[in-house]
């Protein structure tokens, strides 16, 4: 039985990755500055115009104004088209109280990590071919190499399985890439092939009856805020797993780690990875749910979809919780998550690089003692 799975990301200058960005650039100033502030921000950007809003608590105050302007220049918009307001406030003292009482989680959520053996990413083939395609878009842009592209970009790679589940073959690529005004599309397909998906696409290359749609609706002249107003938090499946897990709901960006959708997401895919690369099975889905103010989780659920090989969901579990310590202190010093890296999770989705602490698989020994 024929199968199909497709996934989606977006370049750096896509307007929901802009503002997922300029929050996230925010927060690791605060970080950089005061380790303990608390930050939940957001962003809008629409034709001409940034708006910063959200919670701030921190000994530092960010120059939001010139943070979201260099935002915008890295990215390759041009920062004088835009007027940046800020509207920040002080974080609830019913919120920090809560937090502070028992260290516990500064919102209710729901938080879902996912892990497979299928690429060495530990995630799903699409999800990883569709960040490639849209990485290489922008290193061709901001490297010179094709310099008619613009910042706004997308791409989405649909694979056929097999009947066990494997990756079979590339069903479709589908890549729309802004760029200036008179350039021929035939220059445009003929150079987006050749510079952009022939590099990305190596793990999966097309073949003859792979559907090849650049830039399927033609000209994609206007582009970014001026064409599409963005907004943090928006690109959820992009951010994670695509359509292989559900989201809890909460978005990532602009959160410091005292907010579980954000330190609990990463701790749930750091235990789903980790369960993986012990052997334990070949796909893992790992639930948890906390309650604000609270410490320990509500939930705790491992899904192996069938494919554990050594004892049952409901016992791997139990392991999860004596292997892992799962408060949000625990989370946050384990991960090290007081650290001002987020801006680099704001694209290319917040999973499969080396680069980051919850994508060690430094607790195999631990869960195998455990379970053994």
């Amino acid at each position: 039985m024929q199968q199909f799975y497709t996934a989606e990301s977006v370049a750096r200058g896509h307007p929901d990755k802009l503002c997922d960005q300029i929050a996230d650039a925010i927060l690791d100033d605060c970080l950089a500055c005061d380790p303990t502030a608390h930050v939940a921000c957001e962003a809008l950007a629409t034709k001409g115009h940034i708006i910063v809003a959200g919670e701030l608590t921190s000994s530092h105050v960010p120059e939001v104004g010139g943070i979201a302007r260099s935002v915008l220049k890295d990215v390759g918009y041009d920062h004088r088209d835009f007027l940046i307001t800020n509207l920040l406030h002080r974080q609830s003292l019913d919120i920090a109280e809560g937090i502070a009482r028992e260290q516990g989680a500064g919102d209710q959520g729901v938080m879902v990590g996912y892990a497979c053996n299928e690429t060495w990413q530990y995630l799903p083939l699409p999800v990883v071919l569709a960040h490639r395609i849209t990485r290489r878009l922008d290193e061709t842009r901001l490297s010179g190499e094709l310099p008619f592209l613009g910042p706004d970009g997308k791409a989405q790679v649909t694979v056929e399985y097999d009947e066990v589940g494997k990756p079979l073959r590339l069903e479709a690529v589908i890549l729309s890439a802004q760029h200036e005004e008179g350039v021929p599309l035939d220059e445009v397909f003929f150079r987006l092939t050749d510079k952009v998906l022939a590099p990305a696409l190596t793990a999966l290359p097309p073949d003859e009856n792979t559907r090849l749609l650049l830039n399927p609706a033609g000209r994609f002249v206007i582009g970014g805020p001026e064409g599409d107003t963005g907004l943090t938090g928006r690109k959820l499946a992009v951010d994670a797993y695509g359509p292989f897990a559900p989201h809890g709901g909460g978005s990532f960006s602009g959160k410091d780690p005292t907010k579980v959708d954000r330190s609990g997401a990463y701790m749930a895919r750091y235990i789903a990875k980790n369960l993986v690369a012990a052997g334990f099975c070949s796909r893992c889905q790992v639930t948890l749910a906390y309650a604000i103010g609270r410490a320990e989780p509500v939930m705790v659920e491992v899904d192996t979809f069938g494919s554990s090989r050594y004892c049952e969901d409901d016992c791997l579990a139990d392991v999860v919780k004596t292997v892992f310590g799962l408060t949000p202190q625990k989370i946050i010093r384990q991960l090290d998550l007081l650290s001002p890296r987020y801006l680099k999770t704001a694209a290319y989705g917040h999973f499969g690089r080396r680069e980051f602490p919850w994508e060690r698989t430094d607790q195999v020994a631990a869960l195998q003692n455990a379970v053994f």
